[in-house]
This record gives C-alpha cells, structure tokens and sequence, in this order.
C-alpha cells in the first residue's frame, strides 16, 4: 500500500497533528488554571472559570496520552532518548499533570477560603509549569540535545537540567507560555460573562501581543543566532532504522527547509495572522477569536516542525547521532499496522469529543454557580 518512505512520512505529519490537538484542547485548560487567580477575582468568579473546563479537561488529555503512544510506538529511538535524557524536566511536566487532577477534586473538599486558595495555586503551578517546559524543550531540539550512540546504538546523556535553560530555549518557553496564556482567555471570552469575560478580552489582547513580539524575536534569533543541522550528501529516506548510518553538518541554517519548500511559509504566517485575528474579533466575545487562537497554536507547532525537517531529535554532542524521521521509525509492518488502527479509532474519538462540547455549550455564569455551589 505505502512503502515505507511515505509511511515514515505519514507518522511524522500525524505525530505534529497529535501535537497540535493536545496542544488546542488541553492548552487551553492549561491556560484556563494558569490565568484562575487573574480571571477570578472571588471565589464565586473562580468557580466560573473553573466550570469552564471541568467537564471537558480530563478528555483533552486523551491527546496528551495519543501523542506519548504514537512516539512509543512509531518512534521508539526518539521516545527512548528524550524520556531518558529529559528525565527531570518530564518528571516535572507530569508532576503537573497529577497535581492538577488532585487539585480540581479537594479543591472543594473543605468550606475553607484558606484550604481554597492552596489548591488554587497548585492549578495556577501546574498550568504555568506544563506550558513552560513545553517550550523550552522545543527550543533545545533546535539547540541540539547532548547525548551520542556508540557502535552498538548505546545511548549516552551529558547534559543536566539546568543546562536545557539556554536563553534561546527560554524565549521559547515564554513563546509557548504567553501563546497558551492567550489561548486559554478565549476559551474564557468564549465560556463566561459579565466582569470574567471582561478580563478574560483584555488578557487574550495583552498575551497575543506578547506572543508577536516573542515568537518574532525567536524566529530572528533562529535565523542568525541558532546554527542549524543539516544531513550530508541524499538523504537514506527507506533504509534501515540506524542514525549512524548518515552524515550530519552543524552550522547550516534552521530555515533551510523553508527555502527548499516554500509552501512551508504559510505556517508561520498563520500563526501570526491567527493572532492578529484574535486582537482584531475578540471584542465581539464569540467563537471566532477561539478559532483564530487555535490557528495561532497550529501554526507555531508547524513553524518549529517545518524548521526541523527531517530532524526530530538533533544531537549537539556528536551531530551523527541526530535523530531524523528517516532513521529512527518502527519498523514498516509496525507504521503500516498503527497507521490502519489510526484510520479506525482516530474519527471515533474526534466525532465522541465533538459531541461532548456540543452537549456542554454555553456560557457559565455566576447565578448557575450561585445556584449549584455552596460559598463561603
């Protein structure tokens, strides 16, 4: 059916497009807790914004869960060394993940403002510290990450955490940050009224702007400032799954790909125009400033997949044993297998997902939460 050039090829676009379905449905809950001291000046406005998303936040993470088996599965060597060499930062990512479920549940255990505010700043923690790290990992793929193979495809890590907060790495991580801060408000702009909607258009306006003058800056910073990788001589694209047997040059450029497929620029230029037109229907408090904030997040993640192609994983330590979509699959029979799986189960999720939200439209407000609650 496919030979196993285009199969590779296949389970890196759907490997982005898992990343930016977690990155749309669970980013804005991430923002939504992120932004829940900021939006919600009482308890009963907190209560708002956290009905917003308590009926829909734990199905959002089915991509996050979608997205960690495709790489298992479809690209074990990528999966193998960044959960080993990353331990500390994805310990701290899904340290998040499991203090936010905690925190949604006891909030509400005990009638205490004081017991209250505690689990509110773990929502705000935990927000925060997925949307950040997320970022900053981004940056270091195109830093380069420490770590070789020997002869026998042996994996060795040298760097620490501490080091994968480079300054560049950083910007990204406030790109990643201020983009999911931005779209979070309008999912709130989308989901309340009154004094939190007011807030929440004022947010999505600063935290868009933000995100421009940051994911410009990033871009500029990528072009001259970040030295790229590149592979030596034709590329391999249906060979045998081993990075050792390429050549890889350091010190080309990270935009390299963009001139060599033009179509690539349309996802920058999505991502900025997504958040143009998020400043520009915000205002008008409906789904369109939602759907633009999705295109914005889209086209971010394309942007940096576009940059990398064909690297997943560059190695700053020795450039060999840089990981590339041709050299670090499954096998055929395995892609051929998860991509007809894919085919099945992928549409049933996405239909069951839309009629979630079609059941749960409409806005909160403060009387159905006056109504429903105790206060205190």
């Amino acid at each position: 059916m496919f030979d196993y050039e285009s199969l590779r090829v296949i389970w890196w676009a759907l490997l982005g497009i898992l990343l930016i379905a977690f990155a749309i449905m669970d980013g804005f809950d991430f923002g939504i807790a992120a932004l829940l001291r900021v939006l919600g000046r009482s308890n009963d406005e907190r209560l708002v914004v956290l009905e917003t998303i308590e009926p829909v936040w734990e199905g959002n993470q089915v991509w996050f869960v979608l997205g960690g088996g495709a790489a298992f599965a479809a690209w074990p060597m990528l999966y193998a060394v960044s959960f080993s060499g990353m331990y500390l930062a994805i310990a701290l990512v899904l340290l998040a993940f499991i203090l936010r479920p905690v925190g949604f549940n006891f909030r509400g255990k005990v009638h205490d403002s004081r017991w209250a505010n505690l689990w509110d700043w773990v929502l705000v923690g935990s927000g925060i510290v997925v949307m950040l790290i997320t970022g900053v990992a981004f940056g270091n793929l195109f830093l380069g990450v420490p770590f070789k193979f020997d002869g026998d495809l042996r994996m060795t890590w040298s760097g620490s955490f501490f080091e994968l907060l480079h300054p560049f790495a950083l910007v990204a991580g406030l790109v990643s940050l201020t983009m999911l801060l931005a779209h979070g408000a309008c999912w709130a702009v989308l989901k309340t009224d009154g004094a939190v909607n007011d807030r929440a258009v004022r947010m999505a306006r600063l935290f868009t702007l933000t995100y421009i003058v940051l994911y410009v800056l990033a871009g500029i910073w990528l072009a001259y400032g970040v030295p790229g990788f590149s592979i030596v001589g034709p590329a391999v694209t249906d060979g045998p799954s081993n990075p050792l047997f390429k050549e890889v040059a350091h010190g080309s450029s990270w935009f390299a790909s963009y001139m060599r497929y033009p179509w690539f620029w349309l996802a920058p230029a999505v991502a900025i125009l997504g958040a143009i037109g998020v400043q520009l229907t915000v205002a008008r408090r409906g789904l369109g400033a939602f759907l633009c904030s999705s295109l914005m997040v889209a086209g971010t993640i394309l942007s940096a997949g576009f940059a990398l192609f064909p690297f997943l994983l560059p190695s700053s330590l020795d450039p060999k044993s840089s990981l590339t979509i041709w050299d670090a699959s499954s096998s055929k029979g395995t892609l051929a297998l998860m991509l007809g799986a894919t085919v099945v189960f992928l549409p049933i999720i996405i239909a069951y997902t839309s009629w979630v939200f079609s059941v749960v439209r409409g806005r909160v407000t403060l009387e159905h939460v006056r109504q429903s609650t105790h206060h205190y």
